[in-house]
């Protein structure tokens, strides 16, 4: 038989409950994280986005006081790991490693099950990695004017390989293409490792990649890099000019990369993982371990959530009509 409370004592158990302390936003901040979080890099381990992974993992467990575990989720074209990411549970203990080409690029050519607006908390940007022009040994121009012209002189007979369909390489082919009015036979590959052997073995005549593939090459005197596409030269290959200084204004094209946590993440939470964040590109050997990778930290005041949330918003407006005239499609 169920006994009803009369009024009386019914009130004073709410108000006493009501008096129990309860956990504030500061003390959640607090006593977050209690145990190791689970750091999601939505491609395979070895890759450049694993390797920016694990030193951003390293520099942020003392200001954390935890283990940040490393869960690589390959496939798809980076979907698989973001959905995994996108799904977990909104307490601090899953983020990921997000870049231009899961927030950016994949919402236009896949059809994904997440939106990327509604799914994610951004939680500060990491890095970027502006990218070569690059050709091979032989190719008969030396300097980018010359390679421009090459190319409007022969037009479509120029072989130019990425690293599969939407990845930066494709997209900043056919950004090249756009901005100097040429053609060319784009050539996918299954990574940019692959097609940069090919490069070195003069299978193809061209590439728009990344430092971390790039510059070995360049060092050991296999590759020509005319350009880089970036306001200022790259410490790790000071010779190499800038677009601006040769002859294509404006041609900027970087990969960043940013942290991400899902969506409905506690504020306290995420302003205690931003700012873990900025103390980890405020450490001199991490900042060392970057520009071993090619990769530039963003400067202090650009750590934020808001320029990362606008960065993406902004990135999206600019790239989305230029991959959907090229009709590139995820594979």
């Amino acid at each position: 038989m169920t006994r009803t409370l009369p009024r009386r004592q019914f009130l004073h158990l709410a108000a006493g409950a009501a008096a129990l302390p309860v956990l504030s936003r500061p003390a959640l901040a607090q006593a977050y994280p209690s145990r190791p979080i689970n750091m999601v890099v939505p491609f395979a381990a070895g890759g450049p986005s694993d390797a920016v992974a694990r030193v951003l993992a390293e520099g942020m467990r003392g200001p954390l006081g935890q283990t940040l575990a490393i869960e690589n989720v390959a496939g798809a074209g980076g979907t698989l790991g973001t959905t995994r990411a996108a799904r977990a549970a909104p307490d601090g203990y899953t983020i990921m490693v997000g870049l231009w080409g899961t927030h950016v690029v994949n919402p236009v050519i896949y059809t994904l099950p997440y939106d990327v607006p509604t799914s994610f908390e951004p939680l500060g940007l990491i890095s970027t990695t502006p990218h070569f022009v690059v050709v091979k040994q032989a190719f008969p121009a030396n300097d980018l004017k010359g390679l421009i012209a090459w190319l409007k002189s022969n037009p479509g007979k120029a072989t130019v390989g990425h690293a599969g369909a939407g990845s930066p390489p494709h997209v900043g082919a056919v950004f090249f293409q756009n901005a100097t009015g040429t053609s060319f036979q784009l050539v996918p590959y299954r990574g940019s490792a692959p097609a940069v052997q090919d490069l070195v073995a003069g299978q193809i005549d061209m590439m728009i990649d990344a430092p971390v593939t790039v510059v070995p090459q360049l060092k050991a005197g296999k590759v020509k890099a005319l350009a880089i596409a970036e306001k200022s030269r790259l410490s790790t290959a000071p010779e190499v000019p800038t677009v601006d200084e040769v002859g294509l204004p404006g041609f900027y094209f970087s990969n960043w990369f940013g942290l991400y946590a899902p969506k409905g993440t506690p504020q306290p939470i995420v302003s205690r993982l931003n700012a873990a964040l900025v103390a980890a590109l405020a450490d001199a050997n991490v900042r060392a371990r970057f520009t071993e990778l090619g990769q530039d930290t963003f400067p202090r005041e650009q750590q934020t959530v808001e320029v990362h949330a606008a960065l993406q918003k902004s990135d999206s407006e600019k790239w989305w009509p230029i991959i959907k005239a090229a009709n590139i499609k995820g594979e």
